[in-house]
């Protein structure tokens, strides 16, 4: 029977980051994906919208000719390649949160799940890749960053690049299942994946918050030889925090915060850019700006807004007086480990 666009978009609408509408397509390695990033990380969710119809009727085909089979070697795509960098980085963040009390994790856990990670970004819709081949990708290149924080990286790198290298066409499409059956691997799968994190989370809440901090900041370190891209992945990471403040009315990014958002920073302390920036917005000088100005712009503000000078005003007065004082502090900070 052949599948329709209005309930594809239908289970797109109730349960698309869960992936209902790529069970209903059949396209279970997708579903999957989906359940563990929550839709791509919403980014994919979103974008599927416009790819439904194309889906719809790519099923629709195959349902009519079930033996077909594509030759050659599918067209290098570099969504998927960067769809399996970050899913394979994700699935080891997942993996060391939940499992890095294991005296094996960095040499089996870690290149384990980080190659889990490409491989399933990589067997996406018509497309496959040699697990086998990943996996070895994975296990040979764990040694060399034996216990370091930012090791998830250049094993996924060299697990994407095995994927991409070894695509192929689907020999065989998926034999006709249960939904039962279909839903039961998918749910095991499911379960392996968010077991470890879950029973981490809840017994041990802040080793687990520690490691994510540590773990985060050391990757943004890694990527500050690249700042510009450096900067987008703070922006991304910060995006939960920023849609919860424009929830409860915070209004996301402001100035008159920072106290507020230095919280956040405290936890993920290499958070450096974005903090850089809103201190500077609060000061009131340019990100350029050298400490003698940041020194100078510092004082003519305290002269403004100390309490003592606005009596008619005094809680208004210390707040702003806190947050210059705290901006202040933060640009010295920074500019200090800057000159060192």
């Amino acid at each position: 029977m052949g599948k329709r666009y209005l309930v594809a978009y239908g289970l797109w609408a109730l349960g698309g980051p869960l992936g209902l509408h790529h069970i209903y397509l059949g396209r279970d390695s997708h579903a999957l994906l989906w359940m563990l990033t929550l839709g791509g990380f919403g980014m994919g969710w979103a974008w599927d919208f416009w790819k439904i119809p194309g889906l719809v009727h790519q099923c629709n085909r195959q349902e009519k000719i079930k033996n077909e089979v594509k030759e050659g070697v599918p067209p290098a795509n570099p969504v998927r390649f960067i769809g399996q960098l970050t899913t394979g980085i994700y699935f080891g963040l997942v993996a060391a949160i939940g499992l890095s009390s294991l005296s094996s994790f960095y040499l089996i856990g870690l290149p384990l799940a980080v190659g889990l990670g490409v491989h399933l970004v990589a067997c996406v819709g018509e497309q496959t890749s040699d697990l086998k081949n990943t996996l070895i990708a994975a296990f040979l290149t764990s040694p060399v960053f034996y216990g370091r924080a930012i090791s998830m990286i250049p094993i996924s790198i060299t697990a994407s690049i095995t994927a991409q290298q070894n695509r192929r066409y689907r020999s065989h499409r998926q034999k006709d299942e249960n939904l039962s059956l279909r839903l039961y691997r998918i749910g095991l799968a499911y379960l392996a994946f968010t077991g470890p994190l879950a029973y981490s989370a809840l017994l041990n809440t802040s080793r687990t918050v520690s490691y994510i901090a540590e773990s985060i900041g050391a990757m943004l370190n890694w990527l500050s030889i690249f700042p510009s891209f450096s900067a987008l992945v703070e922006r991304v990471l910060l995006l939960p925090y920023r849609a919860w403040g424009l929830f409860t009315g915070g209004g996301g990014f402001q100035d008159q915060y920072f106290k507020e958002w230095e919280k956040i920073y405290e936890f993920v302390a290499s958070f450096q850019s974005e903090k850089e920036q809103l201190a500077c917005k609060v000061l009131g000088v340019e990100s350029q700006a050298t400490l003698e100005e940041i020194n100078r712009q510092y004082r003519d503000l305290v002269k403004i807004w100390h309490p003592d000078h606005n009596r008619h005003r005094p809680e208004e007065a210390e707040q702003h007086f806190l947050e210059i004082q705290a901006a202040y502090e933060t640009l010295n900070h920074l500019r200090k480990i800057k000159n060192q």
